[in-house]
């Protein structure tokens, strides 16, 4: 038996205190909209020769309820770091003239910077990226999406994959997209799951035919992405945002990359090497644009036989491989079954049904809700801390 391949990377150099910032300009305090190093509150970043990491990061007020989310958004950001070996947070409190800078900066924010896009502000954002086409990236984000609604979750799907359109037919959605007449943008084609529901828009709604080829370039490209983003009506409320991004590292995943900021990207392997290494430049391209990578997930991890037999016929050990070189978990590991290729087919997400696949699915989905991507908390002492503050300019500039 041949010995299994290296699959040891070479360490990279250390990150110096520069890059470790500018990953924690990704924090976002959700309520004030913008990141922590805007906002003042990262007083000190260290990194000593043996990749221990120290920051001091100070709140509103020692006691806030958002210091266990920003502390996961700032350890999902810098723990994964090759050659971080430990991270030590020292907490502390603003300052009253410290307060006031924060509130003044944030105040700014409110009144220079227009929306970016129409996707709701508390909405969970994922990127479901890949290295390469072939590995059942859009059937993941459809049988996710899937899951997630089985929850009772409103969830929007993006089918940015402009060339390769497929999450209509996948979902069993047709018809083109409706408008708003109140705001002019565009309505998502929807579908009730039990009591939640899946929103979606892709150029499958605005083709006349499904086998048309698109024939787009660069700007192009990045326009019809843009329309998704900032010309839909996608409602008051929606969980979470799942975007089937086009396999590689072009022109519209760098695009979608710097038009969401906040957005969190799951990576799409199989399990074999090839795949893996593949995939390991979608890891890179997200965090050479400071986009948190929250998983890895292992699609055709093993054929399922109808008579409950696994078979490895695509190799082992990618995700596996692929989640140690990046630094992040194996969040899900996606069986093959018969019944994912004939659900993708006819408009039945696997996800819905029962078996192997359709376990591994809402396993998956609860595992995003429950640890990996939780849903944004609005309760912060930030909120009323900002609120107040509005309150006492108003009352002080009609005295």
């Amino acid at each position: 038996m041949s010995p299994e391949p290296d699959s040891a990377e070479v360490p990279l150099e250390l990150p110096n205190t520069e890059h470790l910032t500018d990953l924690l300009r990704g924090v976002i305090d959700p309520e004030l909209g913008a990141d922590i190093v805007e906002l003042g509150m990262v007083k000190g970043v260290s990194i000593d020769g043996d990749g221990v990491v120290r920051l001091t990061i100070a709140l509103t007020t020692a006691g806030c309820p958002l210091r266990a989310q920003i502390q996961r958004d700032v350890r999902a950001r810098i723990e994964t770091l090759p050659g971080v070996t430990k991270l030590t947070i020292v907490w502390t409190e603003l300052s009253a003239a410290e307060k006031s800078a924060t509130m003044a900066t944030a105040r700014r924010k409110v009144a220079e910077r227009a929306p970016d896009t129409a996707i709701p502000s508390m909405a969970r954002v994922l990127l479901i990226a890949s290295g390469k086409g072939g590995v059942g990236k859009s059937s993941v984000t459809v049988n996710l999406a899937a899951a997630l609604a089985g929850q009772g979750l409103r969830v929007g799907v993006i089918d940015a994959d402009i060339w390769g359109f497929s999450v209509p037919r996948m979902l069993g959605i047709s018809g083109r997209l409706g408008g708003a007449p109140a705001s002019g943008k565009m309505t998502p084609n929807d579908i009730a799951v039990g009591d939640g529901l899946i929103r979606v828009v892709s150029m499958g709604f605005l083709v006349d035919n499904e086998e048309t080829a698109l024939m787009w370039r660069g700007l192009i490209l990045q326009r019809a992405v843009r329309h998704f983003l900032e010309d839909v009506d996608w409602g008051d409320h929606l969980d979470y945002v799942l975007i089937d991004m086009p396999p590689g590292t072009g022109d519209v995943q760098m695009g979608l990359a710097k038009m969401l900021p906040r957005a969190e990207m799951l990576v799409v392997t199989t399990p074999s090497l090839s795949a893996q290494k593949v995939a390991i430049r979608a890891v890179n391209m997200g965090r050479q644009n400071y986009i948190r990578v929250a998983g890895v997930i292992e699609n055709m991890s093993e054929f399922v036989a109808p008579d409950g037999q696994r078979f490895p016929i695509f190799g082992t050990g990618g995700g596996q491989r692929l989640s140690k070189t990046a630094g992040v978990p194996l969040i899900g590991s996606i069986p093959i079954e018969t019944a994912v290729a004939h659900g993708g087919d006819t408009g039945s997400p696997i996800a819905l049904g029962t078996g192997p696949a359709a376990e591994a699915f809402q396993a998956l989905a609860r595992r995003l809700v429950d640890e990996i991507a939780p849903l944004n908390d609005l309760s912060s002492c930030s909120a009323r801390l900002f609120s107040a503050m509005e309150d006492a300019l108003a009352s002080h500039d009609q005295s």
